[in-house]
């Protein structure tokens, strides 16, 4: 057996290597019923252990890479070999989650692995607006502690909401966003927040499908692509600016990689790794075709001085930046996806809040998220009249009536604010379409924190707005919000 590939321990103590085997392009290799030998992708995998690379990035819907992943840990357990780490990704639509929801989707993953515990359970979630999916990350902690699940994880959750969900006493490991040189959104505000909390991000697309490598260097565009790994980054490198500003980002890291003896996929890889909260990255492999196991080995022995830093700073202010923020690609449009759309993941988004006629005023309807006080005192989340959306003061209160993110400021506005975007879509508005906005402090001391929530969701938009301090707001909360909008 060859050494291990340079491992890592995080703070939640997680060990796990620093290249990480990512199966989503099995999907792929699977797509439209193609014939697949999973023992033969099995034993491809299992070279990969051996190789030293002991950990393996899979999801409930990439194909059968569960399926094969167990199967791989097998061979290996049977001829003494290492134990792979395995990592696999939970994303379910949104809806209700049940404590019997949550643990079928665990128990389904453990079934297909054929494993009595998986080592990361990383959850993926379609939209913020609607809140269960702090239910599903609570019922997963139960079920790490029932040990079904050794630690959770997350994927494509951006800065603001990482950060709440971690006030919100959740324990994360890891989250897992799209994260290269191209895409630099996770080298900000996540990168700060990750580090602060211990928290390991591990970045996938680092390679861009392939793109980022030798091969593509003075190459011309490709007119027809198969693959959706390169689908979905052809979108990435379109944003950016196109092919011919592409290829000045790749003969800047081929002079890099020609300094240091490696390749551009050597260079750009290392770049992600060297992110102050990057704990691995996640290298796409075709089981059974190309493996590039021995560069990306090279990954692992070099470093990026700060002449090499500069010049890809050069090289990456030449193109546009990748719009939003984290995780975006799955929440909003440009849907930098590979079929622009969330087609190939989801038939619809359901609407979040129940709609209602008003039966008083006809012509009237009305968003109701499913609070007591709602129908107890007489009011709804929202209500809208032609092209006008009125949103009630909303605090972070949960479904269950319990307070998100009880004495954090910050974290309580972004529950608000997504609250109020539900309401708003649900009413067939957006929360570009708001107008003017009103915000309740309990505390002086927060009106930065949460005017900082405010600009990052109104940023664009730049809304009226009141921001007032209050005595005290029932329920001991820390910050209220209402809205109103005008849809064009």
């Amino acid at each position: 057996m060859k050494e291990s590939i340079d491992q890592i321990s995080l703070p939640s103590g997680l060990s796990l290597s620093r290249v990480v085997t990512g199966l989503w392009q099995m999907a792929d290799q699977e797509r439209d019923g193609k014939a697949f030998d999973l023992d033969a992708a099995a034993e491809s995998l299992a070279d990969y252990a051996r190789a030293g690379f002991t950990t393996f990035d899979m999801a409930d819907h990439y194909g059968s890479a569960e399926i094969v992943a167990g199967k791989a840990a097998k061979i290996l357990a049977a001829e003494g070999g290492p134990r792979p780490v395995i990592l696999t990704k939970w994303c379910p639509e949104p809806g209700p989650m049940a404590a019997d929801t949550v643990r079928k989707g665990v128990e389904t993953a453990l079934e297909r692995l054929a494993m009595d515990r998986v080592d990361v359970m990383q959850f993926h979630w379609w939209q913020y607006q609607s809140p269960e999916y702090l239910d599903a990350l609570t019922e997963l902690m139960k079920l790490r502690d029932e040990g079904l699940v050794g630690h959770i994880g997350l994927t494509n959750f951006d800065a603001a909401h990482l950060r709440m969900v971690l006030k919100q006493g959740i324990e994360i490991a890891t989250n897992q966003v799209c994260f290269s040189v191209l895409d630099r959104r996770a080298a900000g505000e996540l990168t700060r927040v990750a580090a602060e909390h211990g928290v390991g991000i591990l970045g996938f697309g680092t390679l861009c499908g392939g793109f980022l490598s030798d091969k593509w260097l003075g190459a011309p565009r490709p007119d027809q692509i198969e693959d959706w790994s390169r689908m979905k980054y052809m979108r990435f490198v379109e944003t950016a600016g196109g092919w011919d500003r592409f290829q000045y980002l790749l003969g800047a890291l081929a002079l890099i990689g020609e300094r240091h003896g490696v390749s551009i996929s050597n260079v750009a890889s290392r770049w992600v790794l060297e992110q102050a909260a990057t704990a691995g990255v996640i290298v796409g492999a075709r089981l059974g075709e190309n493996a590039h196991r021995d560069d990306n080995r090279k990954m692992l022995g070099f470093a990026l001085d700060a002449a090499d830093r500069a010049a890809i700073d050069d090289a990456v202010a030449t193109l546009d930046e990748i719009p939003g923020d984290c995780g975006d690609e799955y929440r909003k449009p440009p849907f930098l996806t590979a079929s622009g759309d969330l087609s190939h993941h989801l038939d619809a988004l359901p609407p979040v809040m129940d709609v209602a006629e008003s039966v008083a005023r006809p012509g009237r309807k009305r968003a109701e998220s499913g609070s007591i006080w709602e129908e107890k005192a007489g009011f709804a989340r929202a209500i809208r009249k032609g092209k006008r959306i009125l949103v009630s003061g909303t605090t972070a209160t949960d479904p269950h009536g319990a307070t998100v993110c009880a004495g954090d400021a910050a974290g309580q506005a972004v529950y608000i604010l997504d609250k109020i975007t539900g309401a708003l879509s649900s009413l067939g508005g957006a929360i570009e379409d708001v107008m003017r906005t009103r915000i309740y402090l309990t505390h002086e001391a927060d009106w930065q924190a949460v005017s900082q929530v405010h600009a990052r969701y109104f940023g664009d938009i730049r809304p009226a707005n009141t921001l007032i301090v209050v005595k005290e707001l029932i329920g001991g909360y820390e910050v209220e919000i209402e809205a109103e909008a005008e849809l064009d």
